[in-house]
């Protein structure tokens, strides 16, 4: 048995498994359509309660000037959420499986930029507007309550946002950025193979 081992040559001779170049496009088209349906999802969802709550305000007609104010914010937090996630829509449409490797990587590169604002400011800033407008709206019906069914009831929204917030969101987050961070990291290993 011989104790020099050249690793150098061992590590040279071992296989690493690269995807396929047009596997791998496949791959990145496909992660920018799921992204695509999820911002219809968004967009339809979103503009359905808008519009829910907007009804609510027309038939039940509210006598405290809070909740109006309340109603205005949660619309206009849905709102302002659905127009900066739509700046994605340009990165997404450009779904070309044609486009070769480089031109994958940077467009994964620029939606990772625009979700890196939109996951952290922009979602900040939702919770926040929609946890006050919801607050303001509660009030004229939560003051109607006995002070149990007013804290339960307020309790409930709090654990409904901070569930939200602090847990789906950003378990979500997460994964969306695994996926996006791995295909990101297979082109580039796959461009500079290219180059080399």
């Amino acid at each position: 048995m011989t104790d020099n081992i050249d690793f150098k040559q061992y590590w040279k001779s071992q296989s690493i498994a690269t995807p396929d170049a047009k596997e791998l496009i496949k791959k990145a088209s496909q992660f920018k359509r799921n992204t695509l349906f999820k911002l219809i999802a968004a967009n339809v969802l979103l503009l359905a309660t808008s519009i829910g709550i907007g009804f609510v305000w027309y038939y039940f007609q509210p006598d405290f000037l809070s909740t109006k104010i309340g109603i205005i914010l949660c619309i206009v937090a849905m709102v302002v959420y659905l127009a900066f996630y739509n700046t994605l829509v340009p990165l997404l449409l450009k779904n070309d499986i044609e486009l070769d490797s480089k031109s994958q990587l940077q467009q994964l590169l620029a939606l990772k930029e625009k979700q890196r604002f939109l996951q952290s400011v922009l979602l900040n800033g939702y919770f926040i507007l929609l946890f006050t407008g919801l607050s303001l709206y509660m009030y004229e019906y939560v003051s109607r309550m006995t002070l149990p069914w007013a804290i339960f009831s307020y309790g409930l929204v709090v654990f409904w946002i901070a569930i939200n917030a602090f847990y789906f969101g950003p378990k979500t987050l997460r994964k969306q950025q695994g996926r996006l961070n791995k295909l990101i990291n297979q082109l580039k290993d796959l461009n500079e193979q290219l180059t080399d």
